[in-house]
């Protein structure tokens, strides 16, 4: 008798081992943060955020600091270098903004949001040549993808940059990719339904000259500016500029100039976000809603979802840009 309740009994914890497996295997599965979320196809012309970090990503080269120590050894994928896709369904055809060092992964989260046959972009649009904007155009070459005439979009000064300097001017020698020169606030269309103007900043321009763009579609416009030294250097101003569109990602680089203790913050100009949110604190909330923060430094808390810093954000009436955003055109 007591074997046969014995024996009941170890079915019962077999039987509840199976049923707690099978549930396992039933329940979706959690983005732990290493892996980037499916998204969802994509039916109308839109621009979608592929990347919200500055040049050097996050975790940063040498940082031992607490912001980057854990994503050493527990990467969060959705930690991209700032990026934008554009894409056009109706014409089969897709944009990237910047070559960054995370364009693998960006081209093929570009790709699955439209379900197109072609993984490959139509055009490459480039703000400027510092080394997370332009970087990953190493990987069109025969080292890597050997690619075949890629359109790359780019102001005088940067298309000189790319043809007389290696091993960039490689990629225009073996046709990887075909230059195509843009001109201070002179729209190009690239579909019936897209046109991109390029807009001059003021940036430090070592290499090359710095512009952002205003991408137009058929019902709304965005204007993208992810790297500029000062609004008031600025000719244009800036809040004529947001006037003007339905989106403004703009440079969200530092909170503020506490970020970098051993560094003179004078020897790389950005507006602090809590200097943008001073600044545009007066404008209705309908125009501060236009705004979406970008390119965070691995400093920035803004980086950190639930973060203070980003309830401060959102409570003054403005967004953090965050991997995924589709934003309709």
């Amino acid at each position: 008798m007591k074997r046969r309740v014995r024996d009941m009994e170890i079915c019962k914890q077999v039987l509840l081992f199976l049923l707690l497996v099978f549930l396992a295997a039933c329940r979706p599965p959690q983005n732990d943060g290493r892996v980037l979320p499916i998204p969802a196809k994509i039916q109308s012309p839109s621009l979608v955020v592929l990347g919200t970090v500055q040049d050097a990503g996050s975790p940063q080269i040498g940082c031992a600091k607490e912001c980057c120590k854990r994503l050493f050894t527990h990467p969060d994928a959705n930690r991209k270098i700032v990026s934008l896709g554009l894409i056009d369904p109706a014409a089969e055809k897709k944009w990237l903004f910047e070559a960054t060092p995370d364009i693998a992964a960006q081209m093929r989260f570009l790709h699955a949001c439209t379900g197109f046959s072609r993984e490959i972009p139509d055009g490459i649009f480039l703000t400027h040549a510092h080394i997370g904007h332009y970087a990953g155009l190493m990987q069109l070459g025969r080292e890597a993808m050997n690619a075949d005439k890629i359109p790359v979009f780019a102001m005088p000064r940067m298309s000189d940059f790319l043809k007389n300097n290696g091993p960039w001017s490689q990629l225009v020698r073996l046709q990887n990719i075909e230059l195509k020169e843009l001109q201070d606030r002179q729209a190009i269309a690239v579909s019936e339904n897209l046109s991109v103007s390029p807009i001059l900043v003021p940036h430090r321009d070592e290499y090359s000259e710095t512009v952002g763009f205003q991408v137009a579609g058929p019902n709304k416009k965005a204007l993208f500016i992810p790297d500029i030294d000062k609004w008031d250097k600025w000719e244009t101003n800036i809040e004529q500029a947001i006037s003007e569109v339905d989106y403004a990602l703009l440079d969200g680089t530092f909170m503020d100039g506490a970020e970098l203790p051993g560094r003179n913050i004078a020897e790389i100009p950005h507006p602090f976000v809590s200097e943008s949110l001073q600044r545009f604190a007066t404008l209705p909330l309908a125009e501060r809603n236009k705004i979406y923060f970008i390119h965070f430094n691995h400093t920035n808390p803004l980086l950190i979802e639930g973060s203070e810093a980003e309830k401060r954000v959102i409570e003054a009436g403005f967004h953090v840009a965050r991997i995924g955003m589709v934003l309709p055109l």
